[in-house]
């Protein structure tokens, strides 16, 4: 019986929410979840597309893979994900490793195409689906803290450098209700943070039920489990939205609200949508609304045209609006999207010497935000123990920010505690237990 499945996750939260749908839809056709590569009868890459770098680790891993398929040809070796979707064919013709190919719409079929490469045929599928919300399939997780939930898939925003509406497809909704009941079990499992995500959650429709009215449900199942989203679209963050967020004690106050670029003109070659002063006009509603709201955002250097000053402005606006955190990227051409037919005519080094000063950049604004915070009292969610040390606990604050402090008796993972900040990095928060706090 060909039953043990090792699967490896690379890429965005999306991805781990679908490795857990993959591990659902396997698990109730049998197959035993196993976390050792050594033993499986089938091994998994889910795939993502959105950087060459995260593609280059692919065909990094499968290279590395050979040797397993050398001692074991019987294994099957299968790619999940956007990358099946972009690279279906070569990945077949050129990887002889691998055996089966499988797009995001796709994954119900899995059980039919492992058969299938079982049977020493490829297993092959990657069509697109306008309806596919997997709303009914129950994921496979292991019991935790935090869980991922997918609310929403594909995307219709089509940002030129952006693979995802190719590789994901256009946007559908799944239920409100099939959303709240996965938070009601989660909670009932212990669940103490939950993450609903999408590529563009602001734009989630369920019959006229926005995702205001989602995050408001889900909010008021349990007020003891946090409730966090991801990823916003400046162009279609409403006030309703913004009071959702201030009204309810459990929706953390944090947003991720990706700007891309400081430059007008930049924005409109992306197809962005937004102007700079939209988006600061948004900066500064939603700070009147949330007080302490934080902020993280997105920024690609090096985009095609990107010129000095355009560069400066992105340097601007990350002084204007003081991200708590950011994640930044050089710009690399995605085949299949507009941007691939502009010329790449930013030099490598160039984009290497701009994105390292947004980089240092943002580490003093971070540095300095934290500063501010000591002497200060957080609410920490604690989340086990520090990466660094079995004698500290480590936990989140609700704007997302890492706090560590050492370990005391009658706390463990999943307590609410009060800490008082005695010393700040640009990454981290330390502190001192204060009290342990119940929160219902």
């Amino acid at each position: 019986m060909k039953n043990k499945i090792y699967i490896e996750t690379y890429g965005c939260q999306m991805n781990f929410a679908d490795t857990e749908l993959v591990q659902g839809i396997l698990h109730n056709n049998g197959y035993t979840i196993s976390k050792d590569i050594d033993g499986a009868d089938v091994i998994l890459l889910n795939t993502c597309s959105v950087r060459d770098n995260a593609e280059q680790k692919i065909h990094s891993r499968l290279d590395h893979l050979k040797g397993i398929k050398n001692k074991r040809p019987e294994t099957v070796i299968g790619i999940l994900g956007c990358m099946a979707e972009r690279l279906r064919k070569s990945l077949i013709e050129e990887k002889k490793i691998v055996d089966v190919v499988v797009g995001p719409d796709e994954y119900r079929r899995l059980p039919e195409l492992l058969d299938v490469a079982f049977g020493g045929e490829k297993g092959i599928g990657v069509k697109l689906s306008r309806t596919e919300t997997y709303d009914d399939i129950a994921p496979y997780r292991e019991d935790g803290l935090n869980a991922w939930i997918s609310v929403m898939r594909g995307c219709d925003k089509f940002c030129t450098f952006c693979v995802v509406p190719f590789t994901r497809g256009r946007e559908r909704s799944r239920s409100l209700d099939s959303i709240v009941l996965e938070v009601k079990q989660l909670s009932e499992r212990g669940f103490k943070e939950v993450t609903l995500l999408g590529q563009n959650v602001n734009s989630y429709n369920d019959n006229g039920k926005d995702f205001a009215d989602l995050l408001a449900s889900c909010a008021i199942v349990d007020r003891s489990v946090r409730i966090r989203f991801t990823t916003s679209h400046p162009q279609d963050l409403s006030d309703k939205l913004l009071y959702t967020i201030a009204e309810n004690p459990n929706i953390c106050n944090y947003i991720h609200l990706p700007v891309q670029s400081g430059s007008d003109r930049i924005l409109r070659l992306m197809n962005r949508t937004y102007t700079i002063e939209h988006y600061l006009n948004l900066i500064d509603k939603a700070r009147k609304i949330i007080p302490g709201v934080s902020f993280s955002t997105d920024i690609i250097s090096g985009f095609p045209t990107e010129t000095m000053e355009d560069h400066l402005m992105t340097l601007d606006i990350m002084q204007k609006v003081r991200y708590d955190g950011a994640y930044m990227f050089k710009y690399s051409p995605r085949e299949g999207t507009k941007a691939y037919n502009m010329k790449d005519d930013v030099p490598d080094e160039v984009k290497s010497k701009r994105l390292n000063e947004i980089i240092e950049l943002q580490q003093t604004i971070s540095h300095e935000i934290n500063q501010t915070l000591i002497g200060t009292e957080e609410i920490v969610l604690v989340e086990g123990n520090s990466k660094k040390s079995d004698k500290f606990f480590a936990g989140r604050t609700d704007t997302n920010k890492v706090v560590v402090f050492p370990k005391v008796d009658n706390v463990g993972e999943g307590d609410y505690v009060t800490i008082k900040i005695n010393r700040a990095t640009s990454a981290t928060l330390f502190g001192e237990f204060v009290d342990k706090i119940n929160i219902f």
